[in-house]
């Protein structure tokens, strides 16, 4: 009786780190929520301080290479940003005064064009039409509403009496009170994220020594990895994200004064600060330009230039400069910045909507470099939650064909067919081997598994591998060689290796050699020139191994034979058993799928007898992933 199969450690997909048990978690989520909405008017300046002095350490540190003093470096950088700020403030006055006042004018010239556009008889006019029909019609089908006694008019008195109140004279104390009250609050709070921006570039060291103090000092390297990975991400986020703004500003307020866009320094500046929202920003701050258009204009072309100009500047820096100066990701997937703009707005308002991102991501570093918040990096991250044969076994598993030939068709772009299989298809493979070993895969759920996975194969037959570069053309299969059935590749009795079998074939027959998957019951028309028996590691025992081996040589006595006997790495124990069998007959022994090919195609380039070979190491299997779109 043939021993059972050895256990086989099966790699389920861990969960993520959390920070205890889900009730701990949703208690903690409250509260952390709770703090920052009741303590925003605190924390405000705090996160405004921190992201502007991630703005301006660049520029300290560009001021200390001319052998400036620390302090005076931190000043001097702190004095250009409020410069600059309080200049732009000015300027954005003026234009916002110019506006304020001319607002009557460009309000009667809209509804003037509104007014005209309607009496042309245009689409306006006919759906406000049939608006009005519907009324009617609505108001006809009513029943009528029994007549009320109209009360009779009350009768004014003869001569009416005028009143007027005024209000006594403020005191000067009362003006000023006046004055001041609503420049108190912007204020000191400038105030406040001005000195704690200065605090913090003077000390950035003795705080980043706290915070590895405060994460624990034995854990030294893991906290630096943190800190500079958050530091590196937000501070060439941050001021690189600036200072495209800012240009984008410029330019849309140069071609909005082109155009003739009044107060075009205005809408500029609202365009690029409208930026830092994802998504719905510039569409935003498209809307008033484009009134203004309206109303400065008795035609329609500088509405459609305005609209053109928002349309190329907006797909101009979403495809082209922000993955240049970006790449394709900030480390946030797009759910994760909808989702964070509009949790951040509800909680903090506007000012939370212009730090969702910056925010975000410094959630996203915290819990890739901490393993009880790894589920912030699972939840809000661009990285692929599963390994590539987690995705595949899973989508398996559902039946989801259409997304395994997604995912097969993103590998295959640059990677050859025997490669795809080797480090994702057979991987997965092993991993439902295992599943269905242990009990734990039902016979439906098999059987839909094993129906996706032939149904990949077949459309896997049409896919094309990469055009090898000039002078590497693989030499030509002999003709001998192509024969159907030359090749006959047997499957072990674990509950995949059939699978196995047909994807070493499909991986043969594309080379070019002629392939028959088992049959060695009936015999083939023609003796096999050569024999592979394709095993997944943990499937069957080493003694069926053994026998299948055996059994095989005594039906095609003196054929070659080839053992693939699939594992995770070189040393597996159906490898090892089989190797005792190379002793007494030539065998060739594989551990991979690539492998195998490449011994085949040595078996069909030499005459001479092959002797046993030992598997070679394996190298770890290139990371690989589906395509996806930019946060």
């Amino acid at each position: 009786m043939p021993d059972s199969p050895p256990p086989t450690q099966n790699r389920g997909i861990a969960a993520a780190g959390v920070p205890g048990s889900g009730l701990q978690l949703l208690q903690g989520a409250l509260l952390v929520i709770a703090v920052l909405y009741f303590g925003r008017e605190l924390l405000m300046p705090l996160v405004l301080a921190v992201l502007l002095s991630f703005v301006l350490a660049p520029v300290v540190r560009g001021l200390r290479r001319i052998h400036l003093p620390r302090v005076a470096a931190v000043l001097v950088a702190v004095a250009l940003a409020g410069t600059v700020i309080l200049a732009t403030g000015l300027l954005l006055g003026r234009q916002a005064t110019s506006l304020a006042e001319n607002l009557p004018g460009y309000r009667t010239a809209v509804l003037q064009k509104l007014e005209r556009l309607q009496a042309s008889g245009g689409l306006l006019d006919r759906v406000s039409s049939a608006m009005q029909e519907l009324g009617r019609t609505a108001g006809a089908n009513e029943p009528a509403a029994p007549a009320q006694p109209r009360a009779a008019p009350s009768r004014l008195p003869s001569e009416a009496v005028p009143v007027e109140i005024r209000a006594p004279d403020p005191t000067p104390f009362e003006m000023m009170q006046r004055v001041a009250e609503p420049l108190i609050g912007p204020l000191a709070i400038t105030g406040i994220v001005a000195i704690l921006v200065i605090f913090i570039l003077l000390y950035r060291e003795d705080l980043r020594d706290r915070l590895i103090r405060l994460a624990g000092a034995r854990d030294l390297h893991r906290t630096m990895a943190a800190m500079d990975d958050a530091a590196y991400r937000l501070s060439r986020y941050f001021l690189a994200l600036t200072a495209m703004n800012t240009a984008y500003g410029l330019l849309i307020a140069a071609a909005l004064w082109l155009i003739g866009i009044p107060n075009p320094l205005l809408w500029g500046f609202v365009a690029g600060l409208m930026r830092f929202v994802p998504f719905i920003g510039s569409f935003i701050a498209a809307g008033f330009p484009l009134l203004l258009a309206l109303a400065v204009d008795p035609g329609w072309a500088t509405l459609v230039w305005v609209l053109i100009l928002f349309v190329i500047g907006e797909l101009a820096m979403g495809q082209v400069f922000e993955p240049l100066v970006f790449g394709h990701s900030t480390g946030l997937s797009p759910i994760a910045v909808i989702a964070a703009a509009a949790f951040w707005t509800w909680l903090w308002g506007p000012i939370g909507l212009l730090m969702a991102v910056p925010l975000t991501v410094c959630l996203v570093v915290l819990g890739r470099h901490v393993d009880r918040l790894e589920f912030l990096d699972v939840m809000l991250g661009d990285s692929p939650p599963l390994d590539p044969e987690e995705t595949f076994y899973q989508r398996a598993l559902a039946g989801d064909t259409d997304a395994l030939a997604e995912q097969a068709e993103g590998c295959l772009k640059d990677r050859p067919l025997a490669e795809y299989l080797d480090s994702v298809a057979l991987p997965a493979l092993r991993l439902a081997q295992a599943d269905a070993v242990h009990g734990a895969l039902s016979p439906e759920r098999r059987d839909g598994l094993q129906r996706s996975v032939e149904m990949l194969i077949e459309d896997l037959e049409e896919a094309e591998d990469p055009k090898p570069e000039a002078g590497e053309e693989p030499a030509p299969v002999p003709g001998p060689w192509q024969v159907p059935g030359a090749v006959l590749c047997l499957p072990g009795r674990g509950p995949f290796d059939a699978l196995a079998a047909v994807m070493l074939g499909q991986a043969l027959r594309r080379r070019g050699f002629g392939v028959q998957i088992g049959g060695m019951a009936a015999g083939p028309a023609a003796p096999p020139r050569l024999l592979c028996l394709c095993l997944i590691e943990g499937g069957s025992s080493a003694a069926t191994a053994r026998y299948l081996l055996r059994r095989a040589r005594r039906r095609l006595p003196g054929t070659p034979a080839l053992a693939l006997a699939w594992a995770p790495d070189s040393a597996g124990t159906l490898a090892t058993a089989l190797k005792a069998e190379g002793q007494a007959a030539p065998l060739l022994l594989a551990s991979s799928l690539a492998e195998a090919l490449d011994m085949t195609l040595e078996q069909a380039g030499s005459a001479a007898p092959q002797v046993l070979t030992e598997p070679a190491p394996r190298p770890e299997p290139p990371s690989l992933g589906v395509a996806t779109a930019p946060a």
